[in-house]
């Protein structure tokens, strides 16, 4: 694990206006015994002063072993929510409290447990994009990198209910053959993507190869080589001998990309009406809750130890059991 309290600024990391305020983290970070995670969709300046970068499950992993005092989570409400579900006994800190998420909120706790008593035999699945509510209500919880791992392992003896995201769903059925109801839920920057957007594209660049989300539209995902979790994505891209990618997610992913695959090109894929020349670094697949987070409220989440992220102790130890299931089974 990285030893935050010797982490320093790294060479080419953000731009020389970001440095002071690099600096001060890095400063604050020591002093805390502090550990910050980003998630692949934070602003360029924040991936580069994180100490890990990934998606869902990486940061839940992350956040699981820390032993730091105070986490800083550089992502949304539900991603710090699992930090604290996962490390009780812990401060942890959201750089803007209003950083929430489409899928969240499409499924509020009361009613899943409305939907659950219609069928004693549900077995719940509840994909990390949820609240702490609605995760005490799971029996498991899944990422998009783990999801159809996890499904293939539910009990055959139950009737599989797959909240909140319908094509994440719709995907891993296709991917397992498991039968599932469907919570009718999506997140509006990956719904967006458009099939015509993506055919153009492929036809300018013929030799590029199109990774899709699996949050994705099921006619945008048939135009993929390559359906998987933004970490997935990563390791394709940089194990893949092609030179030149559509990237079919949320548009902050690009800056690690190129900085781990540095001889590659990326293109971002354009979202409905947003079709740009694509050489053109578009931003239009932007998330506009993960875009909340700047470096400026790293910084001074960190000097108040706020917001804190805090939940009541039964919802943790509900949520908790989820949560675990999912890392042991992952870790199969």
């Amino acid at each position: 694990m990285i030893d935050v309290a010797e982490m320093q600024p790294r060479a080419g990391m953000s731009p020389a206006k970001f440095q002071p305020l690099a600096q001060e983290i890095f400063t604050l970070k020591k002093q805390l015994n502090a550990v910050i995670l980003a998630h692949n969709y934070q602003v360029p300046e924040i991936q580069d002063v994180a100490d890990f970068v990934g998606d869902s499950l990486g940061l839940a992993q992350q956040a699981a072993k820390t032993d730091a005092a105070v986490i800083v989570f550089c992502g949304v409400h539900f991603m710090a929510e699992t930090a604290k579900i996962l490390n009780p006994n812990k401060i942890v800190v959201l750089p803007d409290r209003d950083a929430g998420c489409s899928l969240e909120a499409s499924c509020p706790a009361p009613a899943l447990a409305k939907l659950q008593a219609t069928n004693p035999n549900f077995w719940t699945i509840a994909y990390i994009n949820c609240s702490a509510a609605v995760k005490a209500l799971c029996d498991v919880i899944v990422t998009s990198g783990n999801a159809e791992k996890i499904v293939n392992a539910a009990p055959k003896d139950r009737d599989l209910l797959f909240v909140p995201d319908e094509n994440l769903g719709q995907w891993v059925m296709e991917q397992t053959g498991r039968k599932m109801t469907l919570w009718q839920g999506n997140c509006y920057a990956h719904v967006e993507f458009q099939q015509e957007n993506i055919l153009k594209l492929r036809a300018q660049f013929p030799d590029a190869k199109v990774v899709v989300h699996p949050e994705s539209l099921r006619a945008v995902r048939e135009l993929a080589d390559s359906v998987c979790s933004t970490e997935k994505m990563i390791t394709y891209c940089k194990t893949s001998p092609a030179k030149r990618f559509v990237i079919v997610t949320e548009s902050g992913i690009i800056h690690r990309m190129q900085k781990e695959c540095p001889d590659k090109v990326f293109l971002c894929a354009p979202t409905v009406d947003a079709m740009r020349a694509p050489t053109d670094p578009c931003h239009c697949s932007e998330c506009k809750f993960m875009k909340m987070n700047t470096l400026e409220k790293v910084r001074d989440c960190m000097k108040n130890l706020a917001p804190r992220v805090e939940l009541p102790p039964d919802i943790i130890q509900r949520a908790r059991v989820p949560m675990e299931r999912m890392l042991e089974i992952s870790a199969r």
